[in-house]
């Protein structure tokens, strides 16, 4: 790729693809029903996300970390997402992935999609099991939005080539802070505050908010 022309960051769960990683390892651990309400309450703004993850992820205590080959086997990307990331990548936009997820899987969607730039939350692992604690920085809201800064700043960029694109509430700052927030598909909580939004599970639908980035 030739000059970074610009920087489009997007959340992955609920808006790259269309489950709630957690949610599929609530499944495998037995505590499905429980983690799927309260990553609802958090995505529409209703508890605080760190206090959230913290507590949904001591109810994978236990999980062998063999469970991330099945639940990544078992993710689907959103209509078009692959396309669309090509064709920002061909047009020397940079893309990256910031996730209150988790980086077994994250990482390997964002080589699956040929991007370098991804920032995700890190299990504790004690003889090959999830301890039910986290490791080293939690992607919380203000931290979503700073590795968005931290990337435009190493790609020196200005604020307005920069895009971010997300569905909840733990979104809001990072859309707030690009030149372009896209809320997709997103809770009531972010289109409230975001001006720009798409409803329609089709990345292609995005591509017309961003073609002046294309240009």
């Amino acid at each position: 790729m030739s000059q970074v022309k610009g920087l489009c960051v997007m959340d992955v769960d609920g808006t790259l693809i269309a489950e709630e990683v957690i949610d599929l390892l609530g499944k495998e651990a037995g505590r499905e029903e429980e983690i799927a309400q309260i990553t609802s309450q958090a995505m529409r703004g209703e508890i605080e996300f760190e206090t959230s993850l913290r507590k949904r992820v001591s109810l994978l205590e236990g999980l062998p970390i063999s469970v991330f080959e099945k639940v990544f086997n078992s993710i689907h990307l959103m209509p078009n997402a692959q396309e669309f990331i090509s064709i920002l990548q061909k047009n020397g936009i940079l893309v990256g992935l910031v996730s209150g997820g988790f980086s077994p899987i994250v990482e390997r969607l964002a080589k699956s999609l040929g991007i370098t730039y991804f920032s995700a939350n890190q299990l504790e692992v004690k003889d090959g099991l999830l301890t039910g604690k986290l490791v080293g920085q939690i992607i919380n809201p203000k931290i979503k939005k700073d590795t968005l800064e931290q990337w435009r700043k190493e790609l020196q960029l200005p604020r307005e080539r920069t895009v971010a694109i997300g569905d909840g509430a733990n979104d809001l700052l990072m859309l707030k802070s690009a030149g372009l927030g896209i809320a997709f598909c997103a809770k009531e909580v972010l289109k409230k505050e975001i001006p720009h939004h798409v409803d329609k599970r089709d990345f292609l639908e995005v591509l017309p908010l961003i073609i002046d980035f294309l240009e």
